[in-house]
């Protein structure tokens, strides 16, 4: 092994904030996550404290180091992964945030985007960034920031404020403020992005209000952007390079590298997202984004957001007190024949694509007087299932692609019987990895090729990881009669 061959990365989600010492075989040798504090100042706000996710950064990187009894030298490249739309605006002279970090959940903004919409707005910014008008994305959380604290349009205006996403604030924290920079992936979900030219777009800038003196610099995922200058790691300056927010990082993770290749992640909700070189435009809520830049060209993915998948098995557990832990409902959902008819329709906060029925709620259908805990359960597993199913194939559709696979990733893919549904009901296979973090594997591999650990994506394609495989075993007559019902079920309670 060389003298500085290990990959540090920093995973920083949602939740909470993980670092990872990977080698050059690609095996994860220390990893260390700390939560960060989550704040909701009202209803429907969601916000992070910056100055806490970097301090924990700070820690976690420390953690891997000392425990997995690694020297600094001995470490090639920090790598970047990131929660993708929250946004964070600081002081360009002093590093200060004029305000926390507000969350890619954060719905603060709604009426700002919904009189935006109203106004004739929407077909221009889905020309531009392939994604729709929504309070998901960064825009208009960064113009609600100028429009609320107080001087803080005046400094941004006067060319003394910086914006940028949480892979921007870390970057700039970790050179000390030399860098002021993202990467594609980030920068195509701020609503800033013209996906198209790769350049951020006045006109869009004009339409939230914001100076283009705060947007940091776009580089390729797989570029250089500085060198860790913060005593606080290490003397040995590091460079930086692996940046790719955390679902294009699942996507690059699962080394979806040819168009057509898919991945979804199962998480509260579930990301699904196809690889499709070229733009795709969606519809019926699917949105386009780029995927990654690497080496001066840009790949690009439809990806469909489903609300709440992992999140009905939590309802189950801690609302209905149904089932005490995921094995236990595997075992319930098996034990039955079939789901004799009931559905669950999990649309606790609307349907996404391809119904788009915000106003649309949760319902359980085809219960009778025999229906018991084990239908609700099986039912809600199934229901994952058929959303993703939903989305694949309004993928497929949009993208004139036939898949060949699904490679999925999460907490929910330890679940046999979900992973067997899902390939039965897509009738292609299911690969399962059992690497829970490809979020970050996928910044490893773009740092490990940054800085030469290795050469080629093929070399990359070669490092193994542990799969289950799940084929297909339903007859077909069978996985039509229960996807009908599912579209059924749907149907009927559509708003």
């Amino acid at each position: 092994m060389t003298k500085a061959s290990f990959i540090l990365s920093i995973d920083q989600s949602t939740s909470g904030t993980k670092a990872l010492l990977v080698n050059e075989e690609g095996a994860i040798v220390q990893k260390r996550s700390l939560p960060h504090k989550q704040h909701y100042p009202q209803t429907g706000w969601v916000e992070h404290d910056p100055i806490e996710i970097y301090e924990n950064v700070k820690k976690a990187a420390a953690s891997v180091i000392k425990d997995s009894n690694t020297k600094p030298g001995q470490i090639a490249v920090l790598a970047i992964t990131n929660q993708r739309e929250t946004i964070v605006v600081w002081e360009k002279e002093t590093g200060t945030p004029i305000y926390n970090a507000i969350v890619w959940q954060c719905r603060r903004t709604a009426d700002e985007c919904r009189n935006l919409q109203e106004t004739g707005n929407e077909e221009l910014v889905r020309q531009k960034t392939g994604l729709t008008i929504d309070p998901y994305f960064s825009a208009s959380k960064v113009k609600w920031i100028l429009d609320h604290v107080e001087g803080a349009r005046d400094k941004a205006e006067a060319g003394s404020l910086l914006l940028g996403t949480i892979d921007s604030w870390l970057i700039w924290k970790l050179t000390k403020g030399a860098i002021h920079a993202t990467d594609f992936t980030n920068a195509s979900r701020t609503l800033l992005f013209n996906i198209h030219s790769l350049a951020w777009d006045k006109e869009l800038l004009r339409l939230f209000t914001i100076p283009e003196t705060m947007l940091p610099e776009v580089k390729d995922s797989n570029a250089i952007f500085g060198k860790v200058v913060d005593e606080a790691f290490s003397q040995e300056n590091w460079p930086i390079s692996g940046v790719i927010g955390d679902s294009q990082g699942a996507l690059f993770g699962q080394k979806c590298f040819e168009a057509g290749m898919v991945k979804a992640t199962y998480g509260t909700g579930t990301s699904v997202m196809m690889q499709t070189d070229k733009p795709v435009t969606g519809t019926k809520g699917l949105v386009t984004s780029i995927a990654w830049g690497m080496d001066g060209k840009v790949q690009y993915a439809l990806e469909g957001i489903i609300n709440s998948t992992g999140d009905v098995l939590n309802w189950m557990t801690n609302e209905l007190g149904l089932i005490s832990d995921l094995t236990e409902a595997e075992h319930l959902a098996q034990a039955l024949p079939g789901n004799e008819g009931v559905y669950l329709v999990p649309a606790f906060v609307g349907l996404g694509a391809p119904y788009w029925s915000p106003n649309t709620r949760a319902a359980i259908v085809g219960m009778n007087r025999n229906t018991g805990r084990s239908h609700i359960i099986r039912a809600a597993f199934e229901s994952i299932a058929y959303q993703v199913t939903d989305i694949l194939k309004l993928m497929e559709q949009e993208a004139g692609i036939e898949m060949k696979e699904l490679r999925v990733d999460g907490g929910a893919t330890c679940n046999r019987f979900l992973m067997q549904y899902q390939a039965d009901m897509l009738d292609i296979p299911v690969d399962a990895s059992d690497v829970a973090e490809l979020s970050a594997m996928g910044s490893v591999y773009l740092a490990g090729l940054g800085v030469g650990i290795w050469k080629t994506i093929d070399e990359v394609k070669t490092i193994q990881q542990n799969q289950q495989k799940y084929d297909p075993s339903m007859c077909q007559d069978m996985k039509i009669v229960y996807y009908n019902g599912w579209k059924s079920s749907v149907q009927s309670v559509l708003v």
